[in-house]
């Protein structure tokens, strides 16, 4: 009984919870006992919201007695990634300088999640600040990937992409700066969507880098994705990059014989892995034998991608991250002798090492003789890449990559040169630098290690991704 509530879907567990087969209170307990049980060897959770979780089941079970018409995710419990503010717990972004910060109030996403239903049942690891793609740059320790407990969950949401394949709640939010929703996804076997920019509110995500951040769900499948953009999508007044979404288009049906599919040439590249580059080639002849037509297109500025992201994440990093100063919140070394020295204590024992060097990179990129030579140019480039996709998007109404070069590797291997792991979201970066919704589905294993494809698709059209996704889904 058990372990078949762990894999419901949304709409599995809400038919239970309506037929009263289980309560909102039994759901809960039954995933707080499997996370005692099984999360002392993945450590995806960096805190449990148990007090809070079982009051808002028991007001669930309430309303179900009743006979009210239930919310759309009433009962349904879900993890959150620590650097989306839920009102009253600890949020940390996993650096210690924020340790001990509560939130004074609720995201929007979060807010639009709670008014549907839906139950927290804890705050997920990530790597520092959401910087990195392994989660071992997490200021208190590395998450593990369910299914190899040597390897990376990957990142920055590896926390909530490890709980969702664990089985420890209904579905997860993440973030998305550069692959940080797709490739831990990819990683670990799970549906991850990461919205167009605009599309989802980013009222109460802690800043990383703002032009390239975005709130996404973490998924079991594609129908569970679309449900939870439903929801947490939309225009927010706190949030002014925010916009008013096509109502209609949520009842669009896709059929896969009217669809031009284009893979980019420059997405396989040498450095891919053998495995994943058979995988992904025979999910595409899937689409193809299943009627959509395929045709090789070009994103010529594709390999700047990663040159220009590490210019114009860093910059945004370094103000962004300023104001963790040891004075207004967040940790503090008041033993300094003036104002400077407790800006430097502070900063240097409270942020780790990765959160470190983007810092300085971004500070030396914006300085004064550097801003044009990089920053703006980086811009400028970045406007190349958004051109690349227009153009492919005249011709092709999605297009099929891979989400990583690689399965999910060890424990360790990359961590000691940034470099090599800066590699690992080639090819989730372009994507957001011209702020394109995109899905990472699971489509097979190379020795027993999930391995995605990526659909992304023009600026708010998520609604064809869903619809390419369900059919994959189903034949693959």
């Amino acid at each position: 009984m058990s372990m078949e509530l762990d894999e419901l879907t949304i709409n599995q567990t809400l038919e239970k919870l309506k037929r009263k087969e289980i309560s909102a209170t039994e759901l809960v307990k039954n995933f707080f006992n499997r996370i005692e049980k099984k999360d002392k060897k993945i450590l995806s959770f960096l805190l449990l919201n148990k007090d809070l979780a079982f009051l808002k089941a028991k007001e669930i079970d309430d309303l179900i007695i009743s006979g009210k018409t239930l919310p759309l995710l009433a009962g349904i419990p879900i993890a959150v990634k620590d650097n989306i503010l839920v009102e009253g717990l600890r949020c940390t972004a996993a650096s210690k300088i924020l340790e001990n910060y509560l939130a004074p109030y609720d995201a929007t996403v979060i807010k639009r999640l709670r008014d549907q239903g839906a139950i927290v049942l804890g705050k997920t690891n990530l790597d520092e600040f959401a910087m990195g793609s392994s989660t071992e740059n997490s200021g208190f320790f590395t998450t593990r990937n369910p299914y190899d407990l040597d390897r990376v969950p990957g990142g920055s949401s590896g926390g909530s992409a490890a709980a969702v394949a664990a089985n420890f709640c209904v579905f997860a939010l993440g973030s998305d700066t550069g692959g940080s929703i797709r490739q831990p996804a990819s990683f670990c076997g799970v549906v991850g969507l990461k919205p167009t920019y605009g599309a989802v509110s980013r009222y109460g995500l802690i800043s990383m880098a703002s032009s390239l951040d975005q709130i996404g769900p973490i998924t079991k499948s594609i129908e569970d994705a679309k449900i939870v953009f439903e929801v947490i999508s939309g225009k927010d007044p706190l949030d002014s990059t925010s916009v008013i979404l096509n109502p209609d288009s949520s009842n669009y049906q896709l059929r896969i014989k009217d669809l031009r599919i284009g893979v980019p040439k420059e997405y396989f590249i040498k450095g891919i892995d053998p495995g994943v580059e058979n995988i992904i080639k025979n999910s595409i002849k899937k689409a193809e034998t299943l009627g959509a037509k395929i045709e090789e297109i070009s994103l010529p500025h594709t390999e700047y991608a990663l040159s220009c992201y590490y210019i114009i994440m860093p910059s945004e990093v370094s103000a962004n991250l300023a104001r963790y100063d040891g004075i207004k919140y967040g940790y503090s070394k008041l033993k300094g002798q003036d104002l400077l020295d407790v800006y430097l204590e502070s900063r240097e024992e409270g942020f780790g090492e990765e959160a470190r060097r983007r810092i300085m990179l971004g500070t030396y990129t914006l300085s004064a003789g550097y801003y044009e030579a990089y920053y703006l140019r980086a811009q400028k480039v970045r406007t190349l890449i958004k051109k690349d996709f227009e153009e492919a998007f005249k011709k092709v109404d999605l297009i099929l990559t891979p989400v990583s070069p690689t399965p999910a590797f060890k424990i360790g291997e990359k961590i000691k040169d940034p470099l090599t792991m800066y590699l690992s979201d080639i090819f989730t970066i372009a994507v957001n630098l011209a702020g394109l919704p995109a899905i990472s589905l699971p489509v097979g294993k190379v020795d027993n290690l999930p391995v995605g494809l990526q659909i992304i698709a023009k600026p708010f059209d998520e609604n064809k991704i869903f619809g390419l996704g369900q059919i994959l889904e189903k034949n693959i």
